[in-house]
């Protein structure tokens, strides 16, 4: 269906009006296909109708083979002339415009199942079977509404909704809890540990969004900016998802994700080109853990991506969620289908290198932090 939608592409941006792209935008959106922000920005970056339809079926190709069916499904139910003027009307698009003299196919990027099969042979990659691809599943931990209502964090439910889309578009079952106390959140991990879904599986994503400090989050009891009386050490994902108390995900990559604060200092500093700091700050090691006297290792194929760096903040809009997922979801929807996890998140911190955020031009870098992954790991949208 993707390369169905990549062949009607030219004819549907000269053809679609802005009506049928707005209808269209509203059906996926039901669908889960796209998010608010998502639908947002596609009708709101360009008034020009056509940078829209483009910006619409690119985003659609992007979802993977159900995304493209609805879609088609959708063009063919609302406006069944045009369809029959992309060639959908009978199932079959329209025949591809010819190639220019000099064009070869060399200039059309593989198929996604052409990607797939080129990287299962790459003895540097994760391998990833179409069945364990099937059985991906996430965790999405987000705590909104706290006992003391002066921390509740406005916006983050866009958040919540974010994460799931992408998720659900990078193909994996989503398992969502919301407003847990520290206690509750180990527990949510044990129990997701526990799933069946996890020996088959090639990989799983662990999000977690609340406040935080320095190498813990609060859970919402907490009635301090100190979280003393209530936290969960992040420490214990990674014991938890290891290979002693969770052997069905050995060798299995374990993207943890964390939108909160690591601390209360800013994350900028003002200084004189002429004369940097003699001494910048340098990030604190993460902590060591011996090997257990055992085959496996006790911490591998993992990688944490903070919303942060050491000791600083992470800042949120509430209205359209934290910046985090915000470019996140941009940089995963725009190259998911070619780059790799770690290169995925280098595009994200490269979002952040040049923004400023709000009128105080406050900065925020995000930060890779554990990284025991030993080969690359591919999202393969839309592969099943």
């Amino acid at each position: 269906m993707a390369d169905q939608l990549a062949s009607i592409r030219p004819m549907f941006v000269e053809k679609v009006s802005t009506q049928m792209i707005n209808q269209l935008l509203d059906d996926i959106f039901m669908d889960g296909i796209v998010s608010e922000m998502e639908k947002e920005s596609i009708t709101e970056e360009s008034n020009i109708r056509s940078d829209k339809a483009r910006r619409l079926i690119d985003s659609v190709r992007k979802k993977g083979e159900r995304a493209c069916k609805k879609m088609i499904s959708h063009i063919q139910s609302r406006d069944p002339e045009l369809s029959a003027v992309l060639g959908l009307s009978c199932g079959h698009p329209a025949p591809p415009e010819p190639q220019m003299e000099g064009q070869g196919s060399s200039s059309t990027p593989p198929s996604i199942d052409v990607f797939w099969k080129e990287k299962q042979s790459d003895k540097g990659v994760y391998p990833g079977t179409r069945e364990a691809i099937s059985n991906r599943v996430a965790l999405v931990i987000t705590n909104i509404t706290f006992f003391h209502q002066c921390l509740n964090r406005e916006g983050a439910e866009k958040d919540e909704e974010n994460m799931e889309t992408l998720l659900k578009g990078l193909g994996y079952e989503v398992v969502k809890y919301r407003n847990l106390t520290g206690r509750a959140i180990e527990e949510a991990i044990i129990d997701f540990s526990k799933r069946p879904k996890l020996k088959d599986t090639d990989s799983v994503v662990v999000v977690i969004m609340s406040h935080g400090r320095m190498g813990v989050v609060a859970g919402v009891s907490t009635l301090s900016k100190t979280f003393e009386d209530d936290l969960f050490s992040l420490d214990k994902i990674y014991r938890l998802l290891g290979p002693e108390h969770c052997p069905a995900l050995l060798n299995k990559p374990k993207i943890i994700i964390i939108q909160a604060c690591r601390g209360d200092e800013r994350g900028e500093i003002i200084f004189n080109d002429q004369h940097p700091p003699e001494n910048p700050p340098v990030s604190d090691d993460a902590n060591i853990q011996e090997d257990a006297i055992r085959i496996e290792h006790t911490e591998k194929d993992s990688i944490c991506f903070f919303s942060c760096t050491p000791n600083t903040v992470s800042y949120r809009s509430p209205a359209k969620g934290s910046f985090l997922v915000q470019f996140l979801v941009d940089v995963f929807n725009a190259s998911a289908e070619r780059d790799d996890l770690e290169e995925l998140f280098r595009k994200v911190q490269r979002r952040f290198e040049d923004y400023s955020i709000g009128d105080r031009s406050l900065r925020q870098m995000p930060a890779k932090d554990r990284g025991t992954m030993t080969k690359r790991f591919y999202f393969y949208p839309g592969l099943i």
